[in-house]
């Protein structure tokens, strides 16, 4: 068992194929050995941490969020709704109130504000939030409806069902959405630790330094892992060394790894070196959590 209060550690990275899913996927599997562990995938537009577990399906809901509808029978066209909302989402033309769903955040200003009750708020399906189980694995994934276009109340009830239905396991990992925009912050706010996984590469130090300056916005402790070591230069190590990152572990560029991943399958048990840096990252980053927020 591992000797730690309970710890959230959200693994993200500033730009999407960087190996993020695969250091989750793997390090939670490497935890679920010995006990368990939750799994939420967070990259609600498209998850597939999913495939690289055999896990039996143990529930599923459908995802709402409440969007203002208009009562024409009701409304004097005030004009209130128009100017509190600050995302544009509700508009006036003409004698009409119209509602864009797509750009509503269902922060109920327009709704709560309309001194003639003419906007009440009523659910629109998102998507779909599934649990999975695989022994000591729960793995947890929200998927957005083809053309929804806001990952963040998705992303906000799946973290909120992991906290609540799993409240008595001590580890649970994030699988954040790739870049450093909102749906990231939402993914990464209440993270206890973040790992950011990047690659050696002038791209990947450029989204690098992104993802770092969004984590400290939130003061949460974070280290790298580079992925991919061996390739490109030494411009990432430059930098955390000057900055004062920690770097967790450096996974060297392997085309055994590359062809497990691409087969579905965990790469630390077919790989011991990797089952090694697994439990260095693991060991590192459960003392630096321990310290907080800055």
């Amino acid at each position: 068992m591992i000797d730690t209060a309970t710890i959230t550690i959200a693994i993200a990275s500033g730009k999407g194929g960087t190996g993020k899913t695969t250091l989750s996927t793997n390090l939670a599997a490497f935890i679920a050995e010995r006990e368990a562990v939750v799994l939420a995938d967070l990259d609600v537009e498209e998850p597939n941490s999913g495939l690289f577990f055999r896990a039996e399906p143990v529930h599923q809901e459908v995802n709402y969020k409440a969007i203002p509808q208009w009562d024409e029978s009701k409304c004097t066209l005030c004009g209130i709704c128009t100017k509190v909302c600050n995302y544009h989402a509700v508009i006036r033309l003409g004698p009409s109130i119209v509602v864009f769903p797509e750009l509503c955040h269902s922060c109920y200003a327009c709704s709560e504000l309309c001194p003639d009750a003419a906007l009440p708020m009523v659910q629109k399906r998102t998507g779909i939030l599934s649990e999975f189980r695989a022994d000591n694995l729960h793995f947890i994934e929200s998927r957005l409806d083809i053309g929804e276009e806001q990952a963040v109340p998705a992303i906000a009830k799946t973290k909120k069902y992991a906290a609540e239905k799993h409240p008595q396991v001590r580890l649970t990992l994030y699988d954040s959405p790739p870049g450093t925009s909102c749906p990231v912050m939402e993914a990464v706010r209440e993270a206890d630790f973040v790992i950011l996984v990047t690659e050696p590469t002038p791209f990947g130090l450029h989204d690098l330094k992104l993802a770092v300056e969004t984590v400290q916005v939130f003061g949460i402790p974070f280290g790298v892992v580079i992925n991919r070591y061996g390739t490109g230069n030494k411009e990432v190590d430059e930098y955390c060394s000057k900055e004062q990152i920690p770097v967790l572990a450096r996974i060297p560029d392997s085309r055994r790894i590359a062809e497990l991943y691409s087969a579905g399958k965990l790469i630390y048990r077919e790989i011991p070196e990797i089952r090694e840096i697994l439990k260095e990252i693991l060991n590192t980053v459960i003392t630096m959590a321990k310290g907080g927020r800055k």
